[in-house]
């Protein structure tokens, strides 16, 4: 007998390779049907909370492009998975989240309506029944990768081990073409930029996930431009010693003061939210401001033209246009003093003594990334300590620094996220770099990383405190107590679940921790730092100024 679960396994198991999740009462089936499938085509990684299902599956697609499975059961379960959920569509992850669901019957009293709840989120529910099993499982994985989203798959409670009818689906997933980019439209663009005197191109994790790192590598070279990125697209263009690094509140000082002498900029694939444009502050008003998209409903009142497309298309029609139009390069970016040799790129190192006699952030944020090798995957949890990570440490390329979490807005993705990273890149570094707030908040699958990783290192930036909240509400008066966190020691907490950790004060104690890294060997390290909350991440200071500006009384402004 074929039962529904294995009808959506089968589906599923012909186009995904890795399934991340928590087994409860509603998807027990499901998982078991994975199991038996002869020819082992799935591999399903245990988590310890329902987040980290989704979570996983989220930073599996970040990392390797390829979507994933997450699973979970009814009620508490797809309860406990929302936040996850809500990132993942609020990112434009594409995955597919199996879940149980009530029973064809009704609810019962710890059933909830999970299709509400989802839509809420902006995730579309497709529910099977036991006539197309198979072909429903097909139609979500399709239009979560069409889409760019998540979805949830339902199987209801009665039905799960139900008799499936026979039926087929197509062996190919049937997926939309990129979007091409009107001509007309192209050609202005095209125009304006062949005569730019100072361009600058800011580039995003859209640009990559279309595949359009060389092509803008291309058009970089064409105009002579002085490129930039996201957070989320640090490492797309080819030639990094012409490349800014990330803008925004990560951005360098006077790499930002650049952009503003820019006369034309080109931003592709990337958000214009309030972080990436310094809260509207990064580009000059007189600046002509170019972008390309894919949504026609993406407006920004600063975006002079709107080019609609696929990145990557739009990229290689622009350059297609500008070759045919035969302007020279500008030559601004050969021009700029100090531009090849890193000092738009070059951060501030921090003070060897603290009044408190904590570690500097930035002094540990500065050796560790001397230390790290090249070929790692970085995974980020939420908080005021992602500004270390993010303006000390290079990136290779976008998806070798993952920050699930960030379109949330949310904390405690970290080690949630790491699973699935790891898995996407077992032959990489894992390194994992979350604050004491986020880590204790995730804890369950600190064990999940451990387990998971076969080589990784993990960074608790350990302020006791949420320093987010000390650095915003702390300053403008608020009681700091309700902010603070008990210190917990985490590399005790890595040792009791299998891995090694030390505590580290001072950038000696890390003498350890470095032999183990020259010696190659498996397993997962956690370092405990003991930062100072006396320093205050640029990109805060910049959150600060505009929240306090936002709770100053209207005649004030």
């Amino acid at each position: 007998m074929t039962t529904v679960s294995t009808r959506v396994a089968d589906a599923i198991s012909a186009h995904v390779s890795d399934v991340f999740g928590v087994m409860g009462n509603g998807n027990a089936h499901f998982i078991d049907a994975l199991f038996a499938d002869p020819d082992h085509r799935v591999n399903y990684t245990a988590v310890r909370h329902e987040t980290a299902s989704v979570a996983a599956a989220d930073a599996y697609y970040r990392a390797s492009g390829r979507i994933a499975v997450a699973t979970v059961t009814y009620g508490a379960g797809f309860t406990n998975m929302i936040t996850a959920l809500a990132e993942a569509v609020r990112a434009r992850t594409p995955l597919l989240v199996v879940v149980g669901d009530a029973p064809t019957t009704g609810h019962r009293p710890w059933d909830i309506d999970q299709v509400a709840l989802a839509d809420s989120l902006g995730a579309t529910t497709f529910t099977v029944d036991m006539h197309d099993a198979g072909r429903t499982a097909i139609a979500a994985l399709e239009h979560a990768l069409n889409n760019r989203t998540a979805v949830v798959l339902a199987i209801p409670y009665d039905i799960a081990a139900a008799q499936a009818d026979d039926e087929s689906w197509p062996s190919q997933l049937h997926l939309t073409s990129p979007q091409r980019p009107d001509a007309n439209a192209t050609d202005a663009a095209a125009r304006i930029l062949a005569n730019a005197q100072r361009p600058v191109i800011i580039a995003g994790r859209g640009a990559w996930a279309a595949g359009a790192s060389n092509a803008l590598g291309e058009l970089a070279d064409s105009l002579g431009a002085i490129t930039a990125s996201s957070a989320l697209g640090r490492g797309i263009f080819p030639r990094q010693k012409f490349d800014l690094g990330v803008v925004g509140g990560f951005g360098q000082h006077d790499a930002m003061a650049l952009i503003k002498t820019a006369d034309v900029v080109l931003i592709v694939g990337a958000g214009m939210n309030q972080f990436t444009m310094s809260f509207g502050t990064l580009v000059s008003p007189a600046t002509t401001l170019i972008r390309i998209d894919n949504e026609a409903a993406v407006v920004h009142p600063a975006v002079d033209s709107l080019l609609i497309g696929d990145a990557r298309l739009s990229v290689e029609a622009l350059n297609a246009t500008i070759r045919a139009i035969g302007s020279a390069p500008s030559g601004w970016r050969e021009s700029v003093p100090g531009l090849t040799g890193g000092a738009f790129t070059a951060r501030d190192a921090g003070e060897d003594d603290l009044p408190d006699g904590l570690l500097d952030p930035r002094r540990l944020a500065t050796r560790l990334g001397k230390l790290l090798p090249e070929d790692r995957i970085v995974v980020s949890d939420g908080g005021h300590f992602i500004g270390w990570a993010n303006t000390h440490w290079n990136v290779t390329a976008p998806n070798r620094m993952l920050m699930v979490g960030t379109a949330f807005q949310s904390i405690g993705l970290g080690f949630p996220s790491a699973v699935g990273a790891t898995v996407a890149v077992p032959e990489s570094l894992l390194v994992v770099t979350t604050g004491d707030g986020g880590g204790l908040m995730a804890l369950a699958d600190l064990d999940s990383v451990i387990r998971s990783t076969r080589r990784g290192v993990i960074v608790v930036w350990n302020d006791a405190a949420y320093g987010a909240e000390v650095h915003v509400y702390g300053q403008m008066g608020l009681d700091k107590r309700p902010m603070m966190i008990e210190r917990a020691d985490f590399a005790a907490l890595s040792r009791a679940l299998g891995g090694h950790g030390n505590v580290i004060n001072t950038l000696g104690d890390l003498e350890q921790f470095e032999k183990w890294l020259a010696t190659g060997d498996d397993g997962v390290y956690l370092l405990d730092c003991r930062i100072s909350p006396l320093v205050v991440a640029p990109f805060q200071q910049e959150i600060y100024a505009n929240t306090t500006a936002i709770h100053q009384p209207l005649s004030s402004l």
